[in-house]
């Protein structure tokens, strides 16, 4: 028999599931150029869906010009800048809940260094929030599609306080 979904409580590992779902849905945020496009960037241009002569002539414009890549509204290096940026912060947070939840603290100094992992997780968090914002500053997407991501990092500042608190009352009685 199982429970109800309005009874069951959140897992205690409910911050390591956040933080994957954060790290995909972030990924796939950055595959569509921060949201400025709809799609993902596909390296090769697509002619499978055009008519034969409008591909010959796309092809034909294309190798005329000698373009591989068509130009946009914005500057292709930033980008490749913010991209670089917010991988690395969803990659050392992943990194750093991966560091802390592997260490089974059984002293002060172990508390400790699974305190400072935590603290870096939440950190980077934040680190992911000024980034974003200053992609809403200055490319031009819609700051409203950005909130479904803000609300997903907050909610895992919240979960992982909530797992540093819940450690916190174990070590309190921790021998140093």
């Amino acid at each position: 028999m199982s429970v109800l979904a309005r009874f069951r409580k959140e897992s205690k590992y409910e911050f390591y599931n956040h933080a994957v779902k954060l790290r995909k849905e972030m990924t796939k945020l950055l595959l569509r150029d921060l949201g400025v496009k709809k799609l993902i960037r596909n390296i090769k241009v697509r002619t499978d869906k055009m008519e034969p002569q409008d591909a010959d002539l796309l092809l034909g414009v294309m190798e005329k010009y000698q373009l591989t890549v068509f130009p946009g509204e914005y500057p292709l290096w930033i980008i490749e800048h913010f991209r670089t940026s917010m991988l690395s912060i969803l990659r050392d947070m992943h990194i750093s809940i991966t560091r802390a939840y592997s260490i089974w603290a059984v002293n002060k100094v172990e508390a400790d260094e699974r305190r400072l992992c935590q603290d870096r997780a939440i950190a980077d968090c934040e680190s992911l929030l000024q980034e974003l914002q200053l992609v809403i500053d200055i490319l031009p997407v819609d700051a409203e599609k950005y909130m479904r991501y803000v609300d997903m990092v907050e909610k895992e500042i919240a979960l992982l306080k909530g797992w540093r608190k819940a450690d916190n009352k174990k070590n309190k009685s921790m021998p140093k």
